[in-house]
C-alpha cells in the first residue's frame, strides 16, 4: 500500500494512491514502518524550463554549466552528459527556441543571469561547478560567474570560455552592432566569419527559423558592459579560440589564463557524442 502527501494539502493530510509505480513524495508501508520514497531534489518545473540534463547523475563530483552560442539551444551541450560519466551536464535553454519557443527573447545580459541565477543558486551550493560558453555563451559564463562572486560569493572550479573578447575589452565595446543589419546584410556577414554552412544560409525556411533567435542574442550581448572586475575569478581559465577566426582581444582577459587554439572558424569543431 502506497500513501502520498499532496503538496497542496495539509501537512497532516494523507491521500491514497493507485497501484502502479513508487513515485518521489509518497509513503510506502513496510511492515510497521512508514518510509517515505526518495524525492529527487534537483528538477523541478522551474528546473526544468531552464536546464537541460539527458544524463542525471546525482553522485557526480561536479557539475559543468553550458550556455547556448547566439540564437543556440541546448541539446548540443546536453549530449556531453553522455561522455562526461563522473559529471553532470547542464545545458541552459533560453526563450524564444526548443520548448521555450512562444516566450519573448530575453532583452538584457539582466534578464539571463536573473533567470538561471535564480533557478540554480540552490544547487551551485550542493557541489562544484565549473561553466562552459561559447561567443555569446562566453560573454554570458562571465557575466554569471561575476554575479555569482560579487552577490553571493561563490565561484566556480573553472571557467571555458571560446570564441570571444574579454567583456571588458576596448575591441569589443568598439565592434559595430551586427545585430542592426539589415536580414541581407546580416547573412553576407556570417557568411564572412564562417563557421556556417553556405546551404544553411542559402535556404530561406532554415533561415526563417534561426535568424530572429540570433539576432535578439546578438542584441543582448552587444549591449551589455561591464568594467574589468575588481576582484577577479580565483578559478582558472581556459580560453579556447578558432584559428581562422577573426581576432580577439587576447590582452584583456584574465591573466594567467590558458589559451587552446581550436582547428576551425568562429565555431570551431565542439563534440557533441
Amino acid at each position: 500500500m502506497h500513501l502520498k502527501v499532496g503538496c497542496d494539502l495539509p501537512a497532516n493530510s494523507l491521500r491514497r494512491r493507485r497501484k502502479g509505480r513508487e513515485e518521489p513524495g509518497s509513503f510506502k508501508i513496510e511492515g510497521n514502518a512508514l518510509r517515505k520514497c526518495e524525492v529527487p531534489r534537483l528538477f523541478n518545473s522551474r528546473m526544468d524550463k531552464v536546464i537541460n540534463c539527458f544524463s542525471k547523475r546525482p553522485d557526480a563530483v561536479a557539475r559543468l554549466i553550458c550556455f547556448p552560442w547566439a540564437g543556440g539551444g541546448s541539446i548540443h551541450y546536453a549530449r556531453w552528459g553522455k561522455i562526461l560519466t563522473s559529471i553532470e551536464v547542464f545545458a541552459v535553454k533560453l526563450p524564444g527556441r526548443e520548448a521555450r519557443a512562444k516566450e519573448p527573447f530575453f532583452q538584457s545580459m539582466e534578464q539571463i543571469v536573473d533567470e538561471v541565477i535564480n533557478v540554480l543558486l540552490p544547487v551551485l551550493k550542493e557541489k562544484p561547478f565549473a561553466l562552459f560558453g561559447h561567443s555569446f555563451g562566453a560573454m554570458t559564463s562571465f557575466a554569471i560567474a561575476d554575479t555569482l562572486k560579487r552577490v553571493h560569493k561563490l565561484e566556480p572550479i573553472h571557467i571555458f570560455l571560446s570564441g570571444a573578447s574579454a567583456p571588458y575589452s576596448e575591441m569589443r565595446i568598439q565592434a559595430p552592432k551586427r545585430s542592426d543589419l539589415s536580414d541581407e546584410e546580416f547573412l553576407q556577414w556570417m557568411t564572412r566569419i564562417g563557421g556556417t554552412p553556405p546551404e544553411l544560409l542559402a535556404n530561406p525556411e532554415v533561415v526563417k527559423l534561426f535568424l530572429p533567435a540570433l539576432k535578439a542574442d546578438l542584441h543582448v550581448v552587444e549591449n551589455y558592459r561591464c568594467d574589468r572586475p575588481e576582484s577577479p575569478l580565483s578559478c582558472p581559465v581556459t580560453c579556447f579560440d578558432g584559428k581562422q577566426d577573426m581576432p580577439h582581444d587576447l590582452q584583456a582577459r584574465p591573466q594567467g589564463h590558458r589559451l587552446l587554439p581550436l582547428v576551425g572558424h568562429h565555431s570551431p569543431s565542439l563534440p557533441d557524442q
